[in-house]
């Protein structure tokens, strides 16, 4: 681990200008990074892969609204320093998504889920074993000096928005039920507040897959909203993997689902353990729209949410997995009492 200093902050202000202050940086180091649980950032500047200079800790933000689940009617407002089991163990959220609740007790073991918040369980880098090893190349790691795992084995990566430069997978499940429940995020800066969909803050790899996020330099997560209707209560978060405990999902769907009857009205996919950013199967939603929720139909949606696929040579059992993994999930979901 290279060395490195370290502030911690009472205020988001004060985060924001400690994390923007020139700092004298060695050549092999990373500009300042905000820290609070540190769950995913200390293991990878243990193995050398993250190498801030600066580490900003924002646990000591007296702002309250960081720390706080605000549960209105129809909207819930979750803190991003609230912890994972904070928000999994909130029987309000247990009653009215599900599957918001389930992605986070399916992510990580309990200890890791007391000390995660969830500003920073959404950045959680996309990655993958060879970006861990710094041995191999990896354009996330070293822009321009090549992809691995595309000719290596890539058992474990993406299908979906993958490029020439980086197939890793982004491995987040509680960000797979917020880009279904077509959620925002609150950031602050420099220039300001912004709000900006959840679906807009992470980038596919393309040919810079080191820049995973639209975050501009010293900004920070202060909240993610969201809109629950009451029809969510029919909700669904599904995650297949090699074991039952602690391990990345090969394949995950999050899903809502609004029925009149047998008749869908409205359907929100995310899909999980299959792309590069967390995955809004918009195709598939449209497929069930108006339609009857039966298996056939449910297949049909799969279908359509892997056409733009692109399998490697040890990837290619993700796209049926994936198939069956979205019908299980809808039809579980058509079968719960709200």
């Amino acid at each position: 681990m290279l060395p490195f200093s370290y502030q911690s902050v009472r205020d988001v202000g004060s985060a924001i200008a400690e994390a923007g202050e020139a700092k004298e940086i060695p050549p092999t180091a990373a500009p300042s990074q905000f820290i609070a649980g540190g769950t995913n950032m200390s293991d990878y500047m243990r193995l050398g892969v993250n190498r801030p200079s600066h580490l900003v800790d924002i646990n000591c933000i007296e702002d309250r609204s960081l720390k706080t689940i605000e549960i209105g009617d129809p909207d819930i407002r979750l803190g991003a320093l609230v912890r994972m089991s904070e928000v999994e163990d909130h029987p309000e959220i247990n009653r009215r998504c599900p599957m918001l609740a389930e992605s986070l007790k399916l992510a990580a073991s309990r200890q890791i889920r007391n000390m995660a918040s969830l500003g920073g369980n959404v950045l959680q880098r996309t990655r993958c074993e060879y970006f861990r090893e710094i041995s191999w190349p990896c354009n996330k790691r070293n822009p321009g000096s090549g992809c691995a795992a595309i000719e290596g084995f890539n058992r474990q990566h993406a299908v979906l928005g993958t490029s020439d430069s980086c197939i890793a997978t982004y491995h987040g499940d509680f960000a797979q039920a917020l880009i279904a429940l077509d959620a925002s995020v609150d950031i602050s800066g420099q220039s300001g507040k912004r709000r900006i969909r959840f679906a807009e803050l992470h980038r596919q790899p393309d040919d810079r897959p080191d820049v995973e996020t639209t975050l501009r330099p010293g900004e920070i997560v202060t909240a993610i909203v969201m809109n629950v209707p009451a029809w969510v209560a029919r909700s669904r978060y599904l995650k297949i993997r090699d074991r039952q405990s602690y391990a990345f999902a090969l394949a995950s769907t999050a899903v809502a689902i609004d029925l009149d009857g047998d008749i869908v009205r409205d359907a929100r996919i995310g899909l999980g353990g299959l792309a590069t950013v967390p995955w809004r199967a918009t195709a598939a939603e449209e497929v069930l729209r108006n339609k009857p929720l039966t298996e056939e139909n449910a297949a049909m949606a799969a279908r359509a949410a892997f056409v733009d696929a692109r399998p490697r040579q040890h990837n290619a059992f993700k796209i049926e997995l994936g198939k069956q993994t979205l019908v299980r999930a809808l039809l579980e979901a058509r079968e719960m009492r709200i």
